[in-house]
């Protein structure tokens, strides 16, 4: 099992140096290939805007945050969470903590406080323990968490961006946020690996009930 694990690793990390995307991030000086999903999205249906206040779940390491902040301008604001530490980023207010803990929830909630929040963006994906049920329905409750959280602290007309592993779960994952939002679409940047289940989710124009 030992020597199988290890050529599995090697094999992973011989495609990650390959990686076109992986190479163009270290030239541009990014954090990590994932920088580019945001950028494609971002081209494609500009939800980052110059004076917003967006909130990035997953931020670590940082590629999201790095991209995203210098977009929102002077007057915008970002915060930035993830259960690993990040590298500090300019003007990126980031608190290191489980979204899943009441008390890491409640310190992003006291950061985030009366704003209101134009985006809430979520790359999050749980520690992966190899149990591919688990593992899926790990990952659709981080989902679940993060538009809950959207839906608590949107501003009308708001915006929610979240990554989703297609499977188990995930068609009623949809089905939720087709019922908070009323425009949603799904994207598969090109960034992403194709054979990853991942897409991401948009969806726009919050209306609180």
């Amino acid at each position: 099992m030992g020597q199988k694990r290890s050529r599995s690793s090697s094999r992973w990390l011989a495609e990650h140096e390959a990686d076109r995307y992986v190479q163009e991030a270290r030239k541009l000086g990014y954090r990590s290939r994932a920088v580019f999903k945001l950028q494609e999205l971002q081209e494609r249906d500009r939800i980052l805007k110059p004076g917003q206040v967006v909130v990035d779940l997953g931020a670590a390491p940082g590629g999201w945050s790095q991209y995203a902040r210098p977009l929102l301008g002077r007057k915008g604001r970002l915060f930035a969470l993830d259960i690993l530490p990040m590298d500090s980023l300019a003007e990126v207010d980031f608190i290191c903590g489980d979204f899943r803990e009441a008390t890491v929830l409640e310190a992003l909630e006291a950061e985030v406080g009366s704003h209101g929040v134009d985006l809430v963006m979520s790359d999050m994906a749980p520690n992966l323990i190899g149990v591919d049920v688990a593992d899926q329905a790990s990952s659709i409750y981080l989902c679940e968490l993060a538009l809950d959280f959207a839906v608590r602290h949107l501003k009308p007309g708001g915006a929610f961006l979240v990554k989703v592993f297609q499977g188990e779960g995930s068609d009623a994952f949809l089905r939720s946020v087709r019922s908070a939002f009323p425009r949603v679409v799904v994207r598969k940047p090109k960034a992403s690996r194709p054979r990853s289940r991942e897409v991401y989710v948009l969806a726009r124009n919050f209306s609180p009930v």
